[in-house]
């Protein structure tokens, strides 16, 4: 039984800590790495991954393949190997497909379902259950799948050939975008999706890795992605990048603990996905970027993050998609520095793994930070630099970010946090603990 899926919470007290110093290097970013699994399974031949995220998300995307008639291994060395079944090949699972706590193997998943002649149940845990499944359902619907509710457990059944669409995006979501595009892979005829605000785009830049008919283009202050169906995936050799969103609790910690001088290797930083990095160096951060490069036609890079005096600022709503994952330690972050930091357009954390703005917004309070919460974003009044006095116990509502956010918020403050369960964190980041007590010296 995996920590997270125990009956026994895991309580645990987070304390101050000296400066965090050295080298760490975080597991591979998550959304490459679902889809890494994802296009290799629909891929002919072997695809080859390294540093692939072994948290279980990514496993609950592996096991649900899997069980469509795709062959994962994992070598002895920790490579990945994946021999697809082709696009339009998947199988008929024989049982529900388990998604545990992960959003995004359940939402492309559902694309991938969606054109072809089978059926699915999707199953997932507490806080899985209660996420809507709408806003993926609805464009799905219209290119012909069928689906029993817009929450978990729901059964979908595909169909083949499906219809393609071109789809305006209602709410900026890649994993929306995501599913739209992989049902559009086995459907004949083009699929548009239209994008009003750029989001992460790993999606666009690994199918077309992968040997995908996909093509971008801009029109309107928009972006138009058109995807030909009935593709052909070739296998690939992939390596994985450090998940920047894994990267931003060492970053914000380093920035928040007196004397940090921390590196922080091979993150990647993708411009859809670095908004947060953006955001800190704006409220006075220092980061630096050493050894810039390109991974699989990804940007990457090392982290220097050295202990920073923050100040607060009004964030540009519209860099939300490209950080949507990392408010929650930018909210510690802005719980320390000197003056007033304003968030708004976050009406999308209230439909995460919790309701991340009310959760946080209680959490923070608690530790002692001045927060006021807003429909669609916090307004946090800041420190100054000061440790935040620490308290709890912190309710994380099974969320791993929570988690992981309050984490960093012990260690700048100055008689702890109690979080009152830390099992969540193993669905993304299972040696964070571990990780941060050796950047910490604890």
């Amino acid at each position: 039984m995996s920590a997270s899926s125990s009956p026994v919470p895991t309580p645990r007290r987070f304390g101050p800590a000296g400066p965090l110093t050295g080298r760490v290097r975080v597991p591979g970013d998550k959304s490459i790495s679902h889809r890494s699994l994802m296009f290799g399974a629909l891929a002919v031949g072997e695809t080859r991954v390294s540093g692939l995220l072994e948290g279980e998300d990514v496993l609950a995307t592996a096991a649900a393949l899997r069980a469509m008639g795709a062959t994962i291994e994992r070598e002895s060395d920790g490579t990945w190997s994946i021999h697809g079944v082709g696009v339009g090949a998947l199988l008929q699972p024989r049982k529900p497909l388990d998604m545990g706590n992960s959003g995004t193997s359940t939402r492309l998943l559902m694309g991938l379902v969606a054109s072809h002649p089978i059926a699915a149940t999707f199953v997932g845990d507490a806080s899985l259950s209660k996420r809507p499944m709408g806003r993926v359902t609805e464009p799905l619907a219209l290119m012909g799948a069928d689906f029993s509710g817009t929450t978990l457990p729901l059964t979908e059944r595909g169909l083949s050939p499906a219809v393609p669409i071109e789809y305006r995006l209602p709410v900026a979501s890649a994993q929306v975008k995501s599913a739209i595009l992989l049902a559009g892979l086995n459907t004949a005829g083009i699929t548009t999706v239209i994008e009003p605000v750029p989001t992460r785009d790993h999606t666009e830049r690994m199918l077309k890795g992968f040997g995908a008919d996909l093509w971008v283009e801009e029109a309107g202050g928009e972006r138009v992605i058109r995807i030909r169906g009935e593709a052909e995936l070739n296998p690939q050799t992939i390596e994985v990048p450090g998940d920047p969103s894994s990267a931003a609790f060492f970053a914000v910690a380093a920035l928040l603990v007196p004397g940090s001088d921390l590196t922080i290797e091979n993150v990647g930083l993708n411009p859809t996905r670095a908004g947060l990095y953006r955001v800190l160096r704006q409220m006075g951060g220092s980061i630096e970027e050493l050894n810039p490069r390109e991974v699989g036609g990804e940007p990457v890079a090392d982290l220097r993050v050295r202990y920073s005096a923050l100040s607060g600022i009004e964030v540009d709503p519209t860099l939300a998609p490209s950080m949507i994952d990392e408010f929650p330690v930018l909210f510690v972050a802005a719980a320390l520095a000197q003056g007033r930091t304003i968030t708004t357009g976050l009406e999308e954390l209230r439909v995460k793994e919790s309701d991340r703005l009310a959760v946080m917004a209680a959490a923070l309070r608690l530790a002692g930070a001045d927060i006021e919460e807003r429909e669609d974003g916090l307004v946090i009044d800041g420190t100054g630099g000061e440790p935040l006095p620490g308290g709890g116990p912190i309710a994380t509502h099974l969320d791993h970010r929570i988690a992981m956010s309050m984490a960093v918020a012990g260690l700048a403050s100055r008689a702890g946090m109690d979080v009152d369960d830390t099992r969540p964190i193993a669905t993304s980041f299972p040696a964070f603990e571990a990780l941060l007590d050796t950047a910490a010296g604890q």
